[in-house]
């Protein structure tokens, strides 16, 4: 199960290393188009995990997640074969569906297949893998990316998956199904929604803030958002009830939850290319440079527990966020000549953050709900890491592509109008590479200074609002 999980987190982490290839590839994808590239599985992903989730709990975890391990497989086949764009997009549509049917499915197995007793442990243990899985994405996404093409990322985890399914066909248990229906109109809406939002964020620096097709996006995911609310409140059986979030400590959990998965994704895909672009790294060494940040998690994780026991859930969180939110700032500081011992440093910062974070928000998010919900409930706890790592993406990929422009200079920004790195380098001459490289490493320190703060204030917000909801008990 933890192998799984692995695999499907690892995957959005992975192809952000992949970001400098598929901009200088035969796709020639613009500025969004990458980060629709990254994102259209994450986006699947994160609105279709809780159905996956309710999909087990009606018509067995077992079933439904060796679907979705075939869906990925077959998405991932279609991604690296893909001849354009909208193909490869398609793929990672497929693939992330089928991460959307795999993820909670190996939380709700393990919490059948274990004694009470240990379901603490176990939940802890499944919450790090998240996190791990990010890293050995970037790790082992390098080393396929290192033989020179990024087809190699997608056509690696076809085979990959079919062992992992074998494994679970073989050794997972059979648990008990329950007849919940299935909310197909809520689940089109949330996904309608959440494109229509990270549209108008990804479109806006190309588009412009004021143009049709980004009012068009915020309005639609208002539009949508309302309409999933209604929807889900008339329904016999909500996949996700928002009254829910009438739970303070709920509502807190998953808004941290969001914020981590936010800072921690949004990191990813600046690192892979300030790393290559800013310090010159091969991917081998770039999908490796983020190790350190995976250190704290490896160490640090079973010591977590304790460290709630002895100082409470919310000075725990409010200690994470500091981490994660400094660090991110931290690392904001970085350009091309700093040391990358310096800069393994304020990885290991921002470890520290999710590594305190991820196993205690997980845990109360699970406490929250009961048994015979536990493939809903992991599918929240999924819902808002996925979501949150969309949200981060989009976000920095924005900040990142407006302020690289603004930085170029300005004879190359009015004559050719390039919105990434590899457009640049292709319209100007060598010499004039380094200049290009200073306009990305400042675009990287703008966006990752504004998701540094983002973090720090909206971690202010989760411990507030969960230290207000316990005065008032």
């Amino acid at each position: 199960m933890c192998a799984c999980v692995v695999l499907v987190v690892g995957m959005v982490a992975a192809i952000n290393l992949a970001v400098p290839m598929l901009a200088a590839s035969d796709l020639h994808p613009s500025a969004s188009a990458l980060i629709w590239i990254v994102d259209t599985y994450v986006v699947f992903f994160a609105c279709l995990v809780i159905p996956g989730g309710a999909a087990g709990d009606r018509f067995g975890r077992k079933g439904v997640l060796l679907a979705g391990l075939a869906l990925f497989a077959i998405g991932a086949l279609l991604s690296a074969i893909a001849p354009n764009v909208p193909i490869l997009l398609a793929g990672r549509a497929v693939t992330g569906i089928g991460a959307a049917a795999v993820l909670p499915n190996t939380l709700a197995v393990l919490l059948h297949a274990v004694p009470a007793e240990r379901k603490g442990v176990t939940i802890a243990t499944w919450a790090s893998m998240t996190g791990i899985g990010g890293v050995v994405g970037n790790a082992g996404g390098g080393a396929l990316l290192a033989g020179g093409s990024w087809r190699w990322l997608f056509a690696a985890v076809v085979p990959l998956t079919v062992v992992l399914a074998a494994f679970v066909a073989r050794i997972a248990p059979v648990s008990p199904r329950n007849d919940r229906p299935l909310s197909l109109l809520g689940a089109a809406l949330l996904v309608g929604a959440s494109v229509a939002l990270l549209l108008g964020i990804v479109e806006g620096p190309e588009e412009g803030w004021g143009s049709p097709i980004v009012l068009a996006g915020f309005a639609g995911a208002v539009l949508l958002f309302t309409l999933w609310t209604v929807v889900e409140l008339r329904a016999r059986h909500p996949l996700l009830d928002p009254r829910l979030f009438r739970v303070p400590a709920l509502r807190s959990a998953c808004l941290g939850m969001t914020t981590i998965f936010f800072g921690m994704f949004a990191l990813f895909y600046v690192n892979a290319s300030f790393l290559q672009y800013g310090k010159g790294f091969d991917v081998l060494l770039t999908g490796l440079g983020i190790i350190p940040l995976t250190v704290p998690v490896i160490l640090g994780a079973r010591h977590v527990g304790r460290l709630v026991r002895r100082v409470g859930v919310d000075a725990t969180v409010a200690i994470a966020f500091v981490f994660c939110g400094c660090g991110l700032i931290g690392l904001s500081t970085s350009d091309s000549s700093t040391p990358y011992p310096v800069y393994a440093a304020w990885l290991v910062v921002t470890g520290i953050g999710v590594t305190l974070a991820l196993p205690t928000l997980s845990a109360a998010i699970s406490g929250s709900l009961p048994p015979a919900q536990a493939g809903v409930g992991a599918g929240l706890q999924a819902t808002t890491r996925e979501f949150g790592s969309a949200l981060g993406v989009t976000v920095i990929g924005t900040v990142l592509t407006g302020r690289f422009v603004a930085a170029l200079p300005p004879d190359i920004h009015a004559e050719h109008d390039p919105h990434t790195v590899a457009q640049a380098l292709a319209v100007t001459a060598p010499g004039r590479a380094p200049e290009v490289v200073s306009a990305f490493v400042t675009g990287a320190s703008t966006a990752l200074r504004v998701i540094g703060v983002s973090v720090l204030v909206l971690g202010a917000l989760v411990v507030l609002q969960s230290r207000l909801s316990r005065d008032t008990k």
